[in-house]
């Protein structure tokens, strides 16, 4: 898959086909529109693309404080590659980009840049200055500079339209299969191991701290069924999330125990796969209490 960078002024010299919306997550509506778009692609003779923001567009927004995502760029772009996108466009979301007209966007990039002959949105996709497009503004801009547009209505799932909103609340109620349905795949988690306090060795249990690198949303406080990623290996594994209350501690830990595992991973990049809620978080009275709960937390992950 090729990736072209919006920031060196580069311009898609092929015809293309183009998918667009933030895509924080990637779950079973987004891979519907993709899929719609890589189709229609193939019978266009068009070349499949994903207009990928390097920032959330809440960054440059709202001016608060980074939104918690469900992917990174990195997943995203693993993710869009496994289904089939050909290329992805990548530009920084700013304050001038924020600030183009409906019909700027439109000409400035989707023409100019990508020069895109079919585009593919959702029902709910906004876009241009204060969000005055919308799906059908971009359909009538689509006739008017010729290129096709196909709208994709909404997936549900228990009669609730998938959305990544609905699928972070899933996830701070810790009804982590629930949200990994909507996903089509595991709620995964990237960083690097650090050295922790080595208090799960002392007792026994040795865990890979993990380094919160992004602005991830943290699910429910509390024990996971994981399965953990090394070196593109998975094991079996089992992740407390949460501040280590017996401890007194206060910081948000995510540590995880790995099963039938004793390399020496620190520094390394690791992955987290979470699979199933175990139990909430508890402050123990006692170290012994905590080791007791633990062993019995994994006999849980193994059946």
């Amino acid at each position: 898959m090729e990736i072209i960078k919006h920031e060196k002024n580069n311009i898609i010299h092929a015809k293309t086909a183009v998918a667009l919306g933030n895509f924080d997550g990637l779950h079973i509506g987004h891979q519907k529109l993709i899929e719609t778009m890589i189709k229609e692609s193939r019978i266009k003779k068009l070349k499949s693309s994903v207009l990928l923001f390097n920032n959330h567009t809440k960054t440059v927004l709202n001016n608060t404080k980074k939104p918690e995502i469900l992917t990174t760029n990195e997943q995203k772009t693993k993710l869009l590659e496994s289904l089939g996108v050909e290329l992805i466009y990548s530009m920084d979301f700013n304050a001038k980009i924020m600030k183009l007209s409906p019909e700027e966007f439109v000409t400035k990039i989707l023409i100019d840049k990508l020069n895109a002959k079919l585009v593919v949105v959702g029902f709910d996709y906004k876009f241009g200055y204060k969000a005055t497009g919308n799906s059908e503004v971009l359909k009538q801009l689509g006739k008017n500079y010729g290129f096709e547009v196909i709208i994709i209505g909404p997936v549900y799932s228990d009669n609730n339209i998938v959305s990544s909103t609905l699928i972070r609340n899933l996830l701070k109620m810790g009804k982590i299969k629930e949200a990994n349905e909507l996903l089509g795949r595991p709620f995964t988690m990237d960083g690097k191991v650090v050295g922790g306090e080595k208090r799960g060795k002392s007792m026994g249990f040795p865990t890979a701290n993990l380094s919160i690198e992004y602005n991830y949303l943290i699910p429910k406080f509390g024990v996971y069924k994981t399965k953990t990623v090394v070196n593109n290996k998975e094991y079996l594994s089992l992740t407390n999330v949460g501040t280590n209350p017996t401890f007194d501690e206060g910081k948000i830990h995510i540590e995880t125990h790995i099963l039938d595992f004793n390399e020496n991973i620190y520094g390394e990049k690791i992955s987290i796969k979470y699979l199933d809620f175990i139990r909430e978080e508890v402050k123990f009275n006692t170290k012994e209490q905590l080791m007791i709960q633990v062993k019995n937390d994994i006999k849980a992950v193994k059946m």
